[in-house]
């Protein structure tokens, strides 16, 4: 019988609530600055200021641009944020030639990225488990909360709904947001925040072609009046034939020798939109994906067609408004979609195509007042609700028809919360969150942050924080059930896992040409929900196994040059173990050691951007993978051709051989990663 849990790791809707919904309550001093000539300075920035102004600034003032209420959902100086808080531009974007979310959040301090071919996952301070869909993760469009109500998985790769080419900024947040956000905030939160009209104004066209048949297209519109309204369009189509992969445990004259042919291939679409007038904004996208599954994963028939096909859209209203001096009202509606369909051949005589998948559908909102009218404080007060209207699962054979699952769910969260800064006497600084939640599967959860911070010197912080998180188990780990050797057992008395962490942030700003940022942490998990396999019937089975333990400390260096150069670099160690049994857990890199370093080449506007990511061994379930340092490199231009982009990556540039560990669905132990690639891209404005 074939195999229900033929889905690979679906994608995600892009997790959040409306970027700069709280932010925006204050003037934007700085988009005026700019329109009017005026110098920009730090007491001009705000949320809503863009990359392109903000590249001008001293490095001491860009290290401290706001934070679009990621951290603690009030505008505040990088040094001022309850967190290890790390932001990355357009400019960054475009000079290192990234092609999708993970590929960024790869280069920055104790995140990693792993993929099975099929989705990319993203691991945090020495996690990332195996058959965990990204969930640990609050993933923001615009501060928009789109997990989906099946999965609540947080979409990195090209199965995201953002091209990356519309991206303004991403603001990572280490360690547990459930204080700010609820559920999935776990280890961490990413805000992804989109450009607006303004920064194109007018049409753009861009082409990219690289290895392997990638084609990409994309063509965008943005338009401004200079009076409070604004709109961006955009819509993007790639392709990617990809390539054959050889896997030596498939090494037989009936699976074709182990080879996979033909089966590596993607094709994407985007569309994007987002209108703002006044103190309203409006914003919706939509994204499909086909993906071609080449690795034979939950007992699927080896260099056969198998295939997920991901479609995703939502719409998402903000509104915000000044009542008086010291305070301000905000609140948004949204609604979501996700519909994930796995479709593959399974073993019989003959074969049997299965199709396995899921429809969601989600709405909710969020109401909050800030107040600023104390001369120490910065109060936010708010409440959130959601339902998740569809949670469906099904799964059938196409000939004969034979229905395994259709299972049909609803869900409901709701929550309220509080965020206090309180600027001490002497220099310090305390951050106060809380948050209570409710779902109609867990029940209530409580969930403090306590952040105290600490002017060492004037360009000197140290943050002592302890916070709390939970995840409340997704439909798929509680519901999903399908019979059969390689099938899989719901699990309806799942309890919510938890986390509690310490951490303290050391950050200093030396002269004006840098920052150093150390963090200490130790984090403590309980019933964590892993995917294990019962021993009667050998299927997958969610349950509430394990107590981990991690301690780690994480090393960053932000440098600017006299000369253009920009360099970031850092450098992880993590120790994450089983609490009772003390055993490393798999897929946990005990090190982790990055550099980025972009440069002026000849003259100013052509640069050369180069990284090298290094990552220790890995356990996989039973033997290691071995350490690798992979090396990207990117050369580009905005000005050897007139109003247009020009680039030219290289990826993976020594074609080092290095492989992620595979989790308990696949046959091999681990799965080869991306040989060695290479993208030309140009982009020009009309």
């Amino acid at each position: 019988m074939p195999s229900a849990t033929f889905r690979f790791g679906p994608a995600l809707l892009l997790a959040s609530l409306t970027a700069g919904a709280s932010c925006t309550f204050f003037p934007n001093p700085a988009a005026a600055a700019v329109a009017a000539g005026d110098a920009l300075t730090l007491d001009r920035i705000t949320p809503d200021t863009d990359s392109a102004a903000l590249t001008d600034l001293p490095l001491e003032q860009l290290l401290e641009v706001a934070v679009v209420r990621t951290a603690s959902r009030l505008p505040q100086p990088i040094s001022d944020a309850p967190s290890a808080v790390v932001v990355l531009t357009a400019t960054e974007i475009r000079e290192y030639g990234w092609r999708t979310l993970g590929d960024a959040l790869a280069t920055l301090p104790g995140l990693y990225v792993t993929s099975d071919r099929n989705y990319s996952y993203l691991g945090a301070r020495g996690f990332s488990r195996p058959g965990d869909y990204d969930s640990r993760f609050l993933l923001l469009i615009d501060g928009y909360r789109t997990n989906d109500s099946v999965y609540d998985q947080a979409a990195i790769g090209t199965e995201a709904l953002l091209d990356l080419d519309l991206v303004d900024r991403i603001e990572y947040v280490p360690g547990p947001g459930a204080a700010v956000y609820g559920s999935n905030a776990f280890f961490g939160v990413i805000n992804v925040i989109t450009r607006q009209g303004r920064d194109l104004a007018g049409p753009q066209a861009a082409v990219a072609v690289g290895s392997h048949g990638e084609r990409k297209a994309r063509f965008s519109y943005g338009w401004n009046d200079g009076d409070g309204r604004d709109l961006l369009v955009s819509a993007t189509d790639a392709h990617r034939r990809g390539q054959d992969l050889y896997y030596p445990e498939f090494d037989t004259p009936a699976q074709n020798g182990g080879v996979a042919r033909r089966l590596d291939y993607d094709r994407s679409r985007n569309l994007f939109i987002k209108a703002s007038t006044g103190d309203l904004t409006v914003s919706a996208a939509h994204s499909e994906r086909t993906k071609g599954v080449p690795t034979g994963s939950f007992g699927a028939v080896f260099n056969a067609p198998n295939q997920t096909r991901d479609a995703q859209s939502f719409v998402n209203t903000s509104y915000q408004r000044r009542l008086s001096d010291g305070v301000a009202l905000g609140g948004q509606a949204y609604w979501g979609r996700y519909d994930y369909e796995g479709v593959g051949t399974y073993p019989g005589d003959p074969p049997t195509t299965n199709v396995d998948g899921d429809r969601a559908i989600w709405w909710g909102g969020d109401l909050h007042a800030t107040f600023t009218q104390l001369a120490r404080q910065k109060i936010v007060i708010g409440m959130d609700v959601r339902r998740d209207a569809r949670r469906n699962q099904y799964n059938f054979d196409i000939d004969p028809y034979t229905q395994y699952m259709d299972d049909k769910r609803t869900g409901d969260r709701r929550g309220v919360y509080f965020e206090d800064e309180i600027r001490l006497p002497a220099g310090f600084l305390l951050n106060l969150g809380a948050r209570y939640d409710n779902d109609n599967v867990t029940g209530g959860h409580f969930n403090p942050r306590i952040a105290l911070n600490y002017a060492l010197t004037p360009r000197s912080t140290a943050k002592l924080i302890y916070g709390t998180a939970y995840r409340a188990p997704n439909a798929y780990e509680l519901y999903y059930s399908v019979p059969g050797e390689a099938g899989q057992l719901p699990n309806p008395d799942l309890r919510a896992e938890r986390i509690s962490t310490r951490e303290l942030v050391l950050d200093h700003a030396y002269a004006k040409a840098g920052r150093v940022t150390l963090s200490v942490f130790q984090y403590a998990v309980r019933d964590l929900i892993s995917l294990t396999t019962e021993p009667e019937s050998g299927a997958f089975i969610y349950r509430n196994l394990d107590r981990i333990r991690t301690v780690g400390a994480e090393l960053s260096v932000v440098h600017h040059f006299a000369r253009g150069a920009r360099l970031r670099a850092s450098y992880a160690w993590h120790r994450a173990q089983d609490a009772t049994t003390g055993e490393r857990l798999d897929n946990s890199p005990s090190q982790l050691a990055k550099v980025n370093l972009t440069t002026p080449v000849l003259r100013e506007d052509i640069r050369l951007g180069s990284e090298m990511q290094c990552t220790s061994g890995r356990l996989t379930a039973n033997a290691a993978t071995g350490g690798a340092c992979v090396a990207n490199v990117t050369l580009s231009s905005t000005r050897v051709i007139p109003r247009a982009m020009v680039s030219l990556s290289l990826y993976n540039a020594f074609d080092k051989k290095y492989a992620d560990p595979a989790g308990p669905a696949f046959v091999q132990e681990a799965l080869q990663r991306q040989s060695r690639t290479l993208r030309a891209k140009l982009a020009y404005e009309f």
